[in-house]
């Protein structure tokens, strides 16, 4: 299907009301505080909008649509995991109120006070590698989704990709969080009305009955190679994955720079808590909504004589909707798609960047800066992450499917942080030999999956599991071997 001027005109006023929005709150930003955390005056209710429209990008509708294509519902246990990890963490407040209280900017800030300035920057590096990795495929798959729902010529992609990244790093470079949190609250609007909507047509155009009848049928036939509502059964995720599922959930939850970026920019760790704990179902439609529509194509494209060769597992939904989505709705949906990838990039690029600048240029400076070259400097930063996105975006193949490249890409530093922050906050003994060696240690396993994972088929969950390992028996033994030199941090 090609996009009506109507579905233009939807698509023109939203980005217009954006970037708006975007550039007017750049009056606002006084200064780092300001532009990375927002002054740390976020509520609850912004905080929620805020945090659901960051995790929930269109990459996050390609790799949770293609698990419902490959799994079926199987697929959305993920979510099921997910939500659980980050209800546990926000009814507890495990490592984020200490975190919160602390009063720091991010996480590595945390470990120059628990163990020392060599260990905040290396923590720094890895949480910058793992997380530009990670969002390494979020253009692409973001610009595969509308090639195929729109029917635009393939060759557009790149354009879109550039042309999208541009509008998001022109409001996000300029007013920071702030901006982040005022267009995430937009988006999480949108979305919220185009996902729903565009469940309901899918179920409509299949129907519910012949969808679980179709996809019986193809767990029958062989099409479908996992089954599609048993997430534990052997050929779908297994109990082994969906244990490291859940450990890899809750260091999410606790560790990922993005996630914790909202909990320092709560108003105190109470609102941090309630933040976690009212988010938490909505990841488990976050997997199950678009993971419908997954399975849905499958159901479809089998009838009708299988999967083009032009497409694959991941490109079949958003080809799919073209088929589904009537002139008018297709606008409102792709505004909803763009507004997914909107707040997920600008939240990211803030997030890295201000990683960047605290834990790694900072340190290393003679003198500080004044408040305008941190500004400016910061700024910088989220264009030069907007540079390497769009070159990485353009050439990364994945090895397998696209879950599993972003858990692997996060565990780079999800597993030794998330080490190094349960221990600095609850184990007196730990140091920094200790930390030092569950960084390194902890990154083996993801690094040698996305070197040599595809020639040695090395199983996800091996890689993720044993940086988990890694990276613990590198802090025990590191600590227990060397004195214990280490400060407290600062909680109060």
């Amino acid at each position: 299907m090609t996009l009506t001027p109507v579905d233009w005109i939807i698509i023109a006023v939203y980005l217009a009301g954006c970037l708006f929005a975007g550039l007017w709150m750049r009056r606002f930003v006084r200064g780092v505080q300001d532009f990375a955390v927002a002054g740390r005056e976020m509520d609850v209710n912004l905080g929620i909008a805020s945090l659901a429209a960051t995790e929930l990008g269109l990459v996050t509708i390609m790799y949770t649509a293609q698990l419902g294509y490959e799994k079926g519902f199987a697929g959305a246990m993920i979510g099921v995991v997910m939500a659980a990890a980050i209800w546990v963490v926000g009814r507890t407040g495990f490592v984020i109120e200490p975190l919160r209280n602390a009063g720091v900017m991010t996480i590595p800030e945390l470990f120059e006070k628990r163990f020392s300035p060599r260990v905040r920057w290396l923590a720094g590096l890895f949480v910058v590698l793992g997380g530009l990795l990670n969002m390494g495929i979020f253009l692409r798959l973001g610009g595969e989704f509308l090639v195929h729902a729109t029917g635009l010529p393939p060759g557009w992609l790149e354009w879109i990709m550039t042309g999208l990244l541009g509008l998001v790093l022109v409001y996000t470079a300029l007013g920071g969080m702030l901006s982040v949190l005022v267009t995430d609250y937009l988006q999480f609007l949108v979305m919220g009305v185009g996902i729903v909507a565009t469940s309901v047509l899918v179920i409509l155009h299949i129907g519910w009955s012949d969808l679980l009848a179709g996809l019986d049928a193809a767990w029958s036939s062989g099409a479908l190679k996992a089954h599609p509502y048993d997430a534990t059964h052997a050929t779908s995720f297994g109990w082994g994955y969906l244990l490291w599922q859940f450990v890899f959930q809750v260091a999410c939850a606790t560790t990922w720079q993005t996630q914790i970026s909202r909990v320092l920019a709560a108003r105190d760790a109470t609102t941090a808590r309630r933040m976690y704990t009212r988010t938490s179902f909505y990841f488990v439609g976050r997997f199950l909504l678009p993971g419908l529509w997954g399975a849905a194509a499958l159901v479809w494209f089998t009838r009708n004589g299988g999967l083009p060769q032009n497409l694959t597992t991941l490109t079949a939904m958003p080809h799919y909707l073209s088929i589904v989505l009537p002139a008018g709705i297709i606008g409102i949906v792709v505004a909803a798609m763009l507004a997914a990838e909107m707040s997920t990039d600008s939240g990211y690029m803030l997030t890295w960047a201000t990683v960047i600048y605290n834990d790694l240029v900072t340190p290393c400076l003679k003198k500080p800066l004044s408040p305008r070259g941190e500004l400016v400097l910061t700024r910088f930063l989220v264009l030069g992450i907007a540079v390497f996105l769009l070159f990485y975006g353009l050439w990364y193949e994945l090895p397998g499917n696209a879950w599993d490249y972003l858990a692997v890409t996060g565990n780079i530093y999800l597993a030794s942080v998330f080490t190094l922050l349960v221990a600095g906050l609850y184990w007196p003994r730990a140091n920094a030999t200790g930390a030092a060696a569950a960084l390194v240690l902890g990154a083996v396993g993801p690094l040698v999956f996305l070197v040599l994972g595809t020639k040695y088929q090395i199983a996800p969950e091996v890689a993720g599991a044993s940086s988990f390992a890694l990276a613990a028996l590198g802090m025990i033994a590191g600590s227990m071997l060397s004195p214990a030199r280490a400060k407290s941090a600062s909680v109060a």
